[in-house]
């Protein structure tokens, strides 16, 4: 094993250690976990567009107030941390005078707001259920995505975006992330509706993938950071989180919660 994959490895077993760890206490522990990881995101995310250190340090110190908020001792997720999103969203725009910087408030609060509803439904554990459906089946889908685009090939799927990336590499991780679901129903009790979901989100969390690739070409980096030895930055870790995550929530909420 080289140097470079023991790193790799090492700091990976590392995250997700620290992240199911979290994720099973949830609570202060979860909702921290995922305000650290947003902040630095909403910096990568200044880093990439281009703004400058200062819009880029001030867009970081707005987003951890809608963050703030959605604190389990504070008001949570609730419609005051969507309107200090909204006020934060406006507040980078005019001041820094940048969509795009704007944009990266909601690509940082919306899936964490979406994390915490779903992990905050109580019933016999149903949060801790729901948070890990949303967040294995990404992992899933990254698994079978590189799987069976090593072993297949064949077509590219967004050849200008991401040339590594392939139709099989696609249907793989579908394929992976609906097994996650249904074995999840099997054995752990959740709502057939949204094991079968399963399969859409990890077609969003391609596309998750897909932007900040798109992001970082732009850019012209490779990583979004360098934060993660051997795994690059944060966005790179949570890209295709923060495209699942929302749309799993969207789905309880119309379909698990019927």
């Amino acid at each position: 094993m080289t140097n470079e994959l023991r790193t790799r490895t090492v700091v990976g077993l590392a995250l997700i250690i620290v992240a199911l760890g979290a994720l099973w206490m949830g609570g202060f522990p979860f909702w921290l976990l995922l305000v650290v990881a947003g902040v630095l995101m909403q910096g990568e995310w200044g880093l990439l567009v281009g703004a400058s250190e200062q819009h880029r340090k001030m867009a970081m110190f707005a987003v951890s107030v809608p963050l703030a908020i959605l604190c389990p001792l504070a008001a949570g997720v609730s419609w005051v941390a969507f309107v200090l999103m909204a006020t934060a969203f406006f507040f980078v725009l005019l001041t820094a005078r940048s969509f795009a910087l704007a944009l990266g408030i909601l690509y940082v609060c919306v899936p964490v707001m979406a994390l915490l509803l779903l992990r905050g439904q109580a019933p016999d554990g149903q949060g801790l259920l729901l948070a890990f459906w949303a967040l294995s089946l990404v992992w899933a889908t990254d698994i079978g995505a590189y799987f069976a685009g090593r072993s297949i090939g064949g077509p590219k799927l967004a050849p200008r975006v991401s040339p590594s990336k392939t139709w099989a590499g696609l249907a793989g991780g579908v394929l992976a992330a609906l097994l996650t679901g249904f074995l999840l129903h099997r054995f752990a009790g959740l709502p057939i509706q949204l094991a079968a979901a399963s399969g859409l989100l990890a077609v969003a969390a391609q596309l998750g993938d897909l932007l900040e690739s798109g992001m970082k070409r732009r850019a012209g980096v490779k990583d979004s950071g360098n934060l993660l030895p051997g795994h690059g930055g944060v966005m790179d870790r949570l890209d295709g989180v923060v495209a699942a995550a929302p749309l799993a929530a969207a789905f309880f909420l119309l379909l698990g919660a019927a």
